[in-house]
């Protein structure tokens, strides 16, 4: 069911997008406009990487079911996989965040490495 009720968001929020970026310019889209742009874009990123992520998961079971390994792979489920993209998603909304009121330098892109990277480890520490 998640991965439907995923699936839907992702091409709504894709065709949201796509509308917003081919009928406004920034100047014209207002505040609302960017806001919903934003929310666009993460919403999509949410779903390609949740997706990603439980696909690379499925690929790399299957491709390590002939080798001998003391602890055999097992397929990460959609919902990890979705509560990891929660976090990863944001990244490229930040820098594209960071990108328009400023250049994005070294130092930003480390604090948003470092601000997923303990998304992440929460994350991980919190699901079973």
């Amino acid at each position: 069911m998640l991965q439907r009720v995923l699936a839907l968001i992702t091409i709504v929020s894709l065709c949201v997008m796509g509308a917003i970026l081919a009928t406004t310019t920034p100047a014209t889209a207002g505040p609302f406009g960017l806001l919903l742009l934003f929310l666009s874009a993460y919403l999509s990123c949410l779903g390609l990487i949740s997706f990603f992520l439980y696909g690379v998961s499925r690929v790399m079971v299957y491709a390590s079911a002939g080798l001998n390994l003391r602890r055999p792979l097992k397929v990460m489920s959609f919902r990890r996989a979705y509560y990891f993209s929660t976090v990863l998603a944001a990244a490229p909304v930040m820098l594209v965040g960071l990108q328009s009121v400023g250049a994005v330098g070294i130092y930003e892109f480390i604090l948003v490495v470092v601000f997923v990277s303990l998304g992440c480890l929460y994350v991980s520490k919190r699901i079973y």
